[in-house]
């Protein structure tokens, strides 16, 4: 099914926002709908209805949708894994970050990066929200969880499975960043027989362990080098399947690339050790697949797999696919306009074709910050997505400083205004613009200049 115009706010999506920022004890009687469910707002709640509105697009189950064409790519590339890519959106602190190892004080948790719909309840921010729900579902014959299944029957403990899900973030604008993007995720889980009968480590097998990236108690150093090594194969495979078709539709620069050197950089990640981003030589550049490691025993011992060693990976779709379709700004991939959903046909890799060209409209904004409230880059970012939508091209911080004599921060942004499929008029961006700087003062107590 291709994506059409009337695919905007459709009722089925069910997602409707009932209330804003938290200022009387008024508003905290009132509800947030996120796809039929509704959650009592607090203190906590900074999700908006511009990132709501997102909830329930479903990109990714429309088959002529560059997102969905490489996801069915990668779910055919595991075809003895259990395949999901309709879980819920809204997860519970605990899955997002306490089943996962996430301390406390972990950034991810804070407001300025996260939307939380209220202290409980939140957007996913990845799919690694789901790894102890799949794993323990099959323990305790959770239907609810395993009828989202496809693919069920290759491994019906879901003892190997991928998600594909949209992930929720705040972040900057610009062409490549968006608060709306798909992961997909991977989870292998194997006994002390399957790792024993894994074919033996090879020279290119080989990964960084060590002190910096450890080996977790209770792991052998052998079933681990074992372990990475199966994933280090299933992801080379994987990778170099989709940029050699990738290569051999668009004829890249007249050649078909089969071979793609890759390299393992050690990383960190709170659920797995040792970890990894797998980076993949594209087109004379270094690109970053994903990253992924050893799980966590901790995971699987809480979804009573103990008995059990996993590998996990996790990566963007969206990165991957813009450089496989040549789609060069982010926004498009939410565009309803035929004239980007036409050209593309399910199964396919194709290069997108630009079929317009419209010149930004810039416009600043520069103000001093109140010492009475909070203000982080990210509350601009989704105060001007909730006022310009998509017009808002990207947003920077051109000038900053510090008053010598009353310790007052002032900012100055330049906010590029541009449509993808019509020139935009002075008049329509200035009362923009306007909206922007009466809510910066309504909301944040700023002093505009």
């Amino acid at each position: 099914m291709s994506l059409v115009l009337g695919l905007r706010r459709i009722a089925s999506r069910q997602t409707v926002w009932t209330c804003r920022r938290m200022n009387s004890t008024a508003a905290e009687t009132r509800e947030i709908d996120v796809l039929g469910t509704k959650y009592t707002p607090d203190a906590w709640t900074n999700a908006t209805p511009s990132i709501l509105d997102k909830a329930g697009r479903n990109l990714l189950h429309h088959e002529s949708h560059p997102l969905s064409i490489l996801k069915t790519l990668i779910f055919n590339e595991f075809p003895n894994f259990a395949h999901y890519d309709t879980l819920g959106p809204v997860v519970t602190t605990q899955q997002n970050f306490d089943s996962l190892g996430f301390a406390e004080d972990h950034p991810g948790r804070a407001r300025t990066d996260t939307y939380y719909l209220n202290a409980s309840h939140l957007l996913r921010t990845h799919t690694s929200a789901h790894q102890l729900q799949l794993l323990a579902a099959a323990h305790t014959n959770d239907n609810s969880v395993l009828v989202h299944a496809k693919n069920a029957q290759a491994a019906p403990n879901n003892e190997r499975f991928l998600v594909a899900a949209d992930v929720f973030r705040r972040d900057e604008i610009d062409a490549s960043h968006y608060p709306v993007f798909h992961q997909m995720e991977g989870v292998c889980t194997l006994s002390h027989a399957d790792v024993q009968k894994l074919a033996p480590s090879t020279p290119d097998d080989i990964v960084d362990i060590g002190p910096e990236n450890p080996v977790q108690p209770g792991h052998t150093a052998e079933d681990v080098h074992k372990v990475a090594a199966d994933m280090k194969r299933t992801m080379n495979r994987m990778v170099t399947r989709i940029l050699t078709q990738a290569t051999a539709a668009q004829r890249d620069a007249g050649s078909e690339a089969t071979e793609f050197p890759v390299r393992w950089i050690p990383a960190y990640f709170p659920f797995t050790s040792p970890s990894w981003e797998m980076e993949v030589l594209f087109r004379g550049e270094w690109l970053e697949i994903c990253g992924c490691g050893v799980m966590q025993q901790s995971i699987l011992q809480n979804a009573h797999a103990n008995d059990r060693i996993g590998w996990a990976f996790g990566f963007g779709l969206e990165r991957l696919a813009m450089l496989l379709f040549s789609i060069p700004d982010i926004r498009l991939f939410w565009s309803t306009d035929p004239r980007f959903s036409n050209q593309f046909a399910p199964a396919q890799i194709s290069s997108f074709r630009p079929f317009s060209k419209h010149p930004p409209c810039p416009k600043d904004v520069s103000f001093w910050i109140s010492p009475d409230h909070s203000f982080h880059d990210n509350d601009l970012m989704d105060l001007v997505r909730d006022v310009a939508g998509d017009l808002a091209q990207d947003v920077k911080l051109v000038d900053e400083f510090v008053h010598p004599k009353t310790g007052r921060a002032s900012r100055c942004y330049r906010i590029n205004y541009c449509s993808m499929d019509r020139n935009v008029t002075h008049a329509e961006i200035n009362d923009i613009q306007d909206r922007v700087r009466s809510r910066l003062v309504s909301e944040f107590g700023v002093t505009l200049r």
